[in-house]
């Protein structure tokens, strides 16, 4: 059987199901999947093991997969469905005898081996993923309920957004990421899926959040999930002391200068990569004054819209002051949720005092000194203002 299943695993392979258990057979799974990718630019298969809670992973070479796949045939299931660019073929074991059918493909345009950008890697409905099923995102057999479609867009859309940064990360030693504020944790899960299970990098997250109940359960699912690279902490961000470099903070919905405070620490860790979705932000909303905005802030809903995007206006410059590349994006549609910015930020290591300058302008034009700017200058990132610029 393995001769005739060995030739299959080239770079035709496209995509595999193996389903239909034989009579007898006590394998604690359901169905195997099967998808080619890329591993250090040589092919390797990813086979995907669906129980009815949760699926394991295992990737092997093209013959360790050959093997593998003729094992299962011979002790485990009747029948798979096997696509290649050239193609269909329906395969029957049976007493050890295996039978093919030949039919023409109807999957050829589903290949996509390059494993390096966003399209490559956005999880799919349809394909069981272990941490969106035991999350109650997807049933047992990867098909997205139609009640968590809108989070389920929201982990996709956030891992396009680490897609386009990940090439920053170290790849000669183990990354490390702090996720602070995780809440439930599904983005945070879905990043480590995603850098771990689909690009097979060296990483440790740490997800940190205040509230114990939350970080006793996601430390629980992450256990069960066999995430080894991923620990819940109790704690607060300011308070988290790192034993090694950090590089990349993750913090999301952190209410108002929470997300100050996020920043200040991966800026004073000289995190390669920063990405925060702001919450609330009050901190400038009774502090915000400018005669000839007055149109602005005399009503109230539009003061307090007023000073979040001034206030996101500032964090962004300031981190260009201290040496990274942002940018301000559309998280998720305004439609799912009114917090939607995201705040991107590369380090390229070049402090710009000219762009402090252009902060010190603007934040004298509005009459503030933010608590950014405070904390900025505590740690030494920034100078303190002169006594012309107070």
């Amino acid at each position: 059987m393995l001769a005739r299943i060995q030739p299959f695993f080239d770079d035709r392979f496209v995509f595999a199901t193996l389903t239909q258990r034989k009579k007898g057979s006590t394998a604690p799974y359901k169905k195997v999947q099967v998808r080619p990718f890329l591993q250090s630019g040589e092919l390797s298969f990813q086979l995907t093991y669906v129980y009815d809670k949760k699926v394991l992973h295992e990737n092997l070479t093209p013959p360790e997969a050959a093997e593998a796949v003729a094992g299962l045939l011979t002790t485990t299931f009747d029948q798979a469905i096997l696509h290649t660019t050239e193609h269909d073929y329906h395969l029957t074991a049976f007493h050890g005898r295996l039978k093919i059918r030949t039919q023409p493909p109807t999957k050829a345009d589903g290949q996509n081996l390059s494993h390096d950008k966003r399209k490559a890697y956005a999880i799919p409905d349809g394909e069981p993923c272990d941490f969106l099923i035991r999350l109650g995102v997807m049933n047992a057999d990867g098909h997205v309920l139609k009640a968590r479609y809108d989070k389920f867009r929201q982990i996709n859309k956030y891992l396009e957004i680490v897609a386009d940064i990940v090439d920053e990360l170290p790849r000669d030693r183990v990354i490390h990421i702090v996720a602070f504020g995780c809440g439930k944790s599904y983005l945070t899960f879905g990043l480590y899926y995603y850098l771990v299970k689909q690009l097979h990098l060296n990483v440790k997250i740490i997800g940190l959040d205040l509230k114990d109940d939350v970080i006793r359960f996601c430390e629980e699912v992450a256990r069960e999930l066999e995430y080894d690279g991923l620990t819940f902490l109790t704690g607060d961000i300011q308070s988290y002391t790192a034993g090694e470099p950090i590089d990349m903070v993750v913090t999301l919905h952190a209410c108002d200068v929470a997300t100050d405070a996020a920043i200040v620490q991966a800026i004073g860790w000289d995190c390669r990569v920063l990405l925060t979705v702001p919450c609330c932000q009050h901190e400038l909303f009774s502090k915000i004054r400018n005669d000839r905005m007055h149109l602005l802030t005399k009503h109230g809903i539009l003061k307090e819209r007023l000073s979040a995007l001034i206030t996101d206006a500032i964090r962004g410059q300031l981190l260009e002051a201290c040496g990274y590349d942002v940018d301000v994006m559309e998280f998720i549609s305004m439609e799912h949720t009114p917090k939607n910015l995201m705040i991107r930020a590369v380090r390229n290591g070049h402090p710009d005092r000219k762009k402090y300058a252009e902060y010190l302008t603007f934040a004298k034009d509005w009459s503030i000194r933010p608590y950014l700017e405070e904390e900025l200058v505590r740690i030494g990132r920034i100078p303190a203002r002169s006594p012309e610029e107070r």
